[in-house]
């Protein structure tokens, strides 16, 4: 990867009862094209009475995906919609003017043992699109785009489009969300196919970019999307991710996002009066978050 503009090495992060590896925002690099937010969550071993219960929190002004590569999460909006999300999946919420969602184990799991591990993304809606309508889509994962190289190894387009190839998963921008499993070492080159600004996370094994080695759990950015002569080490998995940058900044307030910072005061304001849509069957509140001054 020439031009390796900055390194980002995973931060562990509080989320409820767990810990998760935060990726961005990172003080020195905010986004990476609309990708504002994303973690790495596990992999975690839950016990018959440890669970997954995120409860019901909003979101305005982006995107959410998840991608999972262990466990299950039941998904719950107040579209309606009810979605076990499971390994290889998407699960992607558009937020728009206003949105609300929980995330929990299953029910049919909670008496068990359980894995759970996968990444949680936000991606920034462009300016003219921060305040449109809600929507849900959920991809399972024989509709993504798959491919091999000549060596065997395999990529999947998980969302957005490179040059030849586009995701079914309906973004706002232009972006792509990229997961390559190698089985031998291999070098590989995307500068024709990519775009924007890139950002590549090794979750597991190493890469060598200008003649340096880096390893599981950091991040490369580069601001031109110049991915050329990588090698990938045997049994490594790495995502590349990116897409155009938008002229705006971002601003981020708790799980809101906007252009505006008007807007964020606004949804926070909304959040606390009780304004935000409901879930019919899920009325556990997370409250906006009151930090205390040292």
């Amino acid at each position: 990867m020439s031009n390796i503009d900055l390194i980002i090495s995973e931060r562990a992060t509080q989320i409820g009862k767990f810990l998760v590896g935060r990726l961005l925002p990172f003080r020195q690099k905010r986004m990476i094209g609309p990708f504002i937010y994303i973690d790495h969550m596990g992999p975690e071993q839950l016990t018959e009475n440890e669970q997954l219960d995120i409860a019901v929190h909003p979101h305005i002004g982006l995107s959410t995906l998840t991608y999972l590569l262990e466990g299950s999460i039941f998904h719950r909006d107040s579209l309606g919609n009810k979605v076990e999300i499971k390994p290889g999946e998407v699960n992607w919420m558009t937020a728009g003017k206003g949105i609300t969602h929980s995330e929990r184990t299953p029910e049919h799991l909670r008496n068990q043992r359980k894995q759970l591990h996968g990444l949680q993304i936000w991606v920034a809606l462009p300016k003219d699109k921060e305040d449109i309508e809600p929507d849900f889509y959920h991809a399972n994962a024989d509709v993504l785009p798959t491919w091999k190289d000549d060596s065997g190894n395999d990529y999947k387009l998980i969302a957005g489009s490179i040059k030849g190839l586009t995701s079914p998963v309906p973004v706002y921008s232009k972006m792509y969300l990229i997961e390559v499993n190698v089985k031998t070492t291999t070098s590989i080159n995307f500068s024709e196919r990519l775009y924007g600004e890139a950002g590549l996370y090794i979750l597991k094994g190493s890469v060598i970019a200008n003649e340096n080695s880096f390893g599981e759990k950091q991040l490369l950015f580069t601001h031109h999307a110049d991915l050329c002569d990588i090698t990938i080490t045997t049994d490594s998995s790495i995502y590349i991710f990116g897409g155009e940058v938008f002229p705006e900044e971002r601003f981020i307030d708790w799980n809101f996002v906007s252009s505006d910072k008007e807007k964020l005061v606004e949804a926070k304001r909304k959040w606390m009066a009780g304004e935000f849509p409901t879930i019919d069957d899920d009325h556990e509140n997370i409250p906006y978050p009151v930090f205390k001054k040292p």
